[in-house]
């Protein structure tokens, strides 16, 4: 997980305004894993280190949850911080610190789920919870039925070999593929098995949440229906658990 500013996190966690946290920093009021901190530069991770503010302690769920879907634009990198590239969370304006739900390749565009809730992060990442991803491929030349019929019943691939995946024909040289599974590059490392090339990629849906006609670039907050949706179809395990984000990487 891409670490965050001390006072940065204060301010997201609703302690205080940056500029107030910073100063609280140099008062030697601020914690960190038990160690006083006084200098600004300090980083954490705040779903694995303890803050407190004069004693007090400032968790990851004092912060609301917030549920953030974007369609992410070409060359725009799916991380919280990457120095020298566009990353996604810079899309949002959003006071709270919020992670992405997996990865989307920087050549890629289209649907990324945006949260500060660890239950819901952890429940779509996690192999058991086998949600769907869906997308949109728009390939150099016309592609045959049968390569798509190869890529719908899983292919070898980096040691193992990709699950069957829902594959429908859109256009001569468009298909939308749906996978359970999230290996990086996937779809671009099976298409080229097949002898083709990827123009385009889009993600369009993840579980229940549609990208709809949200424009390229642009985000808004789920809707209550939406989170309702998710969180309900997670296993009662990750629902009453509380779990904390970690960083774990998928692409397609």
């Amino acid at each position: 997980m891409e670490p965050v500013r001390l006072q940065k996190w204060l301010a997201s966690a609703g302690v205080c305004s940056r500029r107030r946290g910073e100063a609280l920093i140099q008062e030697g009021r601020v914690a960190v894993n038990g160690e006083v901190v006084t200098q600004l530069g300090v980083k954490i991770d705040p779903f694995v280190d303890r803050v407190a503010v004069d004693g007090v302690p400032v968790a990851a769920e004092d912060v609301a949850p917030v549920y953030i879907i974007v369609n992410k634009p070409r060359g725009v990198v799916t991380s919280c911080e990457q120095e020298g590239v566009p990353v996604v969370v810079d899309l949002v304006d959003c006071d709270a610190r919020v992670y992405p739900v997996g990865r989307l390749d920087k050549d890629s565009t289209g649907l990324v789920l945006l949260t500060n809730d660890g239950r819901l992060h952890h429940g779509l990442l996690h192999p058991s919870f086998d949600h769907e991803k869906e997308y949109e491929v728009t390939v150099a030349r016309p592609i045959p039925d049968g390569a798509l019929s190869r890529m719908a019943s899983g292919m070898p691939m980096m040691g193992t070999r990709t699950r069957p995946a829902r594959v429908r024909r859109a256009a001569r040289r468009r298909f939308r593929i749906t996978l359970k599974e999230g290996k990086n590059r996937q779809i671009r490392r099976m298409v080229r098995k097949v002898g083709h090339h990827v123009v385009t990629l889009k993600r369009i849906r993840m579980a229940s949440i549609r990208l709809g006609n949200l424009k390229e670039g642009r985000w808004r907050h789920l809707t209550a229906r939406e989170v309702a949706g998710l969180l309900e179809a997670l296993p009662p395990d990750i629902k009453e658990a509380g779990l904390k984000i970690t960083d774990r990487r998928e692409g397609a």
